[in-house]
């Protein structure tokens, strides 16, 4: 047994499940979800098809935990950044934040990025930029009332801000350059003090500046959740509810399909052996009809040497009773031709 076999099976089965959603988060990453099969993703794991389906049902099913994963790692590191006080530093430290799930998540992001499969059941990048967007909305609502402004413009705005710091992040993913911080500064300065009031060497404040964050489990709130904050986790958490199901069922009828495939199989195994045990009788009959023949061959070649043998000392002992006739015949001449007197007396009635 080699290596990697006796390594795939100390596997667990958390340790599986987890080795197949990274392997799918990189193939979808790199092929997308149409250009990713179930084939490659088991070649990848070097593990069976079925393997695939008794955990996640096929490739919907790594996928929405993928998608799943990568949105409830973006939701949390810009809910962390919406924590502080002061708007300005709200707007730096929400750009900081996806900018660093973009730097390290880049996989992540560019499969977000991409249309999400209507089987993830998660949404659309778009819904999730709607998600951040509803965050943003309650802050600038209340800097609108403080500057005496409409707040009810907020949620337009705030898809405004939202949408152009993913664009910005969709392309600095590819560029990476400049740096984090200072594409963070950059965009604050366009959001912050628009575009008559754009700072010429525009920085964060000494509260964003070297700021990384750390994803959570679960988003955290604002310390003050409001209405909508309470909406958006019930459908989180009913959207988790109904993921979690899709994928139970998705197990149990691949585990079925896994289960009736063993049931072919077996009875294919069973019909091969009774095949293999029928041609193995016909086979030792064949043996023992030709080994019949084969001694019965042998029993009349015997029978025929023994008669030639019979025959052989018939023909013998004839020829020595005829040897042993002409020589007493002969001993009877030569005694005749030694006393012939004797032969005239004997002769005289």
């Amino acid at each position: 047994m080699s290596d990697s076999s006796r390594s795939r099976k100390r596997m667990t089965g958390a340790e599986r499940r987890e080795q197949l959603i990274q392997i799918g988060r990189t193939l979808f990453a790199e092929k997308g979800f149409d250009g990713t099969s179930v084939e490659e993703i088991a070649a990848s794991a070097k593990v069976s098809k079925p393997v695939v389906y008794e955990h996640f049902g096929g490739k919907e099913g790594i996928y929405a935990v993928v998608i799943d994963r990568e949105m409830q790692r973006l939701l949390s590191l810009v809910s962390q950044a919406l924590v502080a006080s002061h708007a300005r530093v709200k707007l730096e430290r929400a750009a900081l934040a996806l900018l660093q799930y973009i730097e390290e998540s880049s996989e992540g992001f560019q499969i977000l990025v991409r249309d999400s499969h209507a089987a993830s059941g998660t949404g659309t990048f778009a819904s999730l930029i709607s998600d951040i967007a509803g965050q943003v909305e309650d802050v600038l609502a209340d800097e609108f009332r403080e500057r005496g402004y409409d707040p009810n413009l907020a949620p337009m705005y705030a898809q405004m801000l939202v949408g152009m710091t993913a664009l910005t992040g969709q392309w600095w993913l590819e560029e990476r350059r400049p740096r984090r911080e200072e594409v963070a500064a950059h965009l604050v300065n366009l959001s912050w003090n628009g575009l008559t009031g754009l700072d010429p060497n525009p920085g964060l404040t000494a509260a964003s500046r070297g700021l990384v964050l750390t994803p959570t489990t679960e988003p955290r709130t604002a310390a003050r959740p409001n209405e909508r904050e309470l909406k958006e986790q019930e459908k989180a958490r009913r959207e988790h509810e109904k993921l979690r199901e899709r994928e139970v069922k998705e197990q149990e009828k691949a585990r079925e399909r896994e289960l009736k495939e063993l049931e072919r199989a077996r009875e294919r195994e069973l019909k091969e052996q009774e095949k293999v045990r029928r041609e193995q009788e016909k086979a030792r009959e064949r043996e023992l009809r030709e080994q019949e023949k084969v001694r019965e061959r042998e029993l009349k070649e015997l029978e025929r040497a023994r008669e030639r043998e019979q025959r052989e000392r018939d023909k013998q002992r004839e020829r020595e009773e005829r040897e042993e006739q002409r020589s007493q015949e002969a001993r009877a001449r030569a005694k005749a031709a030694e006393d012939p007197a004797d032969t005239e007396v004997d002769r005289v009635p």
